[in-house]
């Protein structure tokens, strides 16, 4: 029994982990249709702004609020990066959609280079408040409380977002715009602004899992992005395009069938991640969403 309980709890903290990855993901390409395969450049950018950040900013540290400190610095490192990307990069190819995986994808290999010449490729140590790295005992499991954290900050981010996309004006115009780009535009709405918003929020977001994934694994380093991607883009494609809520489900059915199965037999989670994904573009390739019914909330 204590064995389910941890291996429920690390799964759910895989998929919270998956769903920060993820959720910046599904928003972008479901209101601006594009595929960002440098979205992973902003899970680097987070991690390393943190983690520099902890040794030299001003207040910040690993412990207490020197630590949030350096989180919110990380947080909106990811942000601004984002921010850059779709003003510079993006934004002049919109509907063109070969030309932005090209963009994009040299980008994330650029931004891996980048990192390595100014941090070397050697993984640093993250980091990470003392309470992280022990043990919390739930139902006879020791859970570490790394993985509490990941749940925790999931389910913040997913409430905010929710909240964001049902309840205010740009959330209207997000999901407005996944709808039917071109009625929103026509009423006199400029769905630009909106692509950036979207942008902030996905590189806020991603920048955060990328935090995480250091308190989690202890380190950081450039291509640590890169990996956690594919999952990411497994996740969106399992969930529908554009669906919050989907992106979730998604999430934590990937990360508890990779707990699981990693568990029971060492090295066929991957394989099992990726025959769900196939069976779900067999069966239903438009994702979760369409079984919720819901595009984008």
């Amino acid at each position: 029994m204590s064995t389910v309980v941890l291996l429920l709890c690390t799964g759910l903290g895989l998929g919270g982990l998956y769903f920060l990855v993820a959720s910046g993901l599904s928003l972008v390409f479901g209101l601006a249709d594009v595929l960002n395969f440098a979205h992973g450049l902003f899970l680097s950018v987070g991690a390393y702004a943190t983690w520099w950040a902890a040794d030299a900013l001003p207040g910040a540290g690993s412990e207490g609020f020197g630590f949030l400190l350096a989180v919110t610095f990380g947080v909106l490192a990811g942000a601004l990066v984002a921010t850059l990307v779709e003003l510079v990069l993006i934004r002049p190819l919109y509907r063109r959609t070969i030309e932005q995986v090209l963009v994009t994808v040299g980008l994330s290999l650029a931004g891996v280079a980048l990192l390595q010449a100014v941090f070397t490729a050697d993984a640093r140590t993250f980091p990470r408040p003392a309470w992280t790295v022990k043990v919390t005992p739930i139902l006879g499991a020791t859970v570490p409380n790394s993985s509490l954290l990941l749940v925790g900050a999931s389910v913040v981010v997913l409430l905010l977002l929710l909240a964001l996309l049902r309840y205010t004006r740009i959330g209207l115009v997000i999901r407005a715009g996944v709808e039917d780009r071109s009625m929103v535009t026509a009423l006199g709405i400029d769905v630009r602004k909106a692509f950036t918003l979207v942008f902030a929020i996905g590189g806020a977001a991603a920048a955060l899992a990328g935090i995480l994934a250091g308190v989690q694994f202890g380190t950081v380093s450039p291509d640590q992005g890169t990996s956690l991607l594919i999952f990411g883009f497994i996740v969106v494609v399992i969930g529908g395009m554009g669906s919050v809520t989907g992106t979730a489900v998604a999430a934590v059915a990937v990360g508890l069938l990779q707990q699981f199965v990693n568990y029971y037999q060492p090295g066929l989670g991957d394989i099992c991640v990726v025959a769900l994904l196939a069976a779900v573009l067999l069966v239903r390739p438009q994702g979760i969403a369409s079984v919720l019914g819901k595009a984008t909330a």
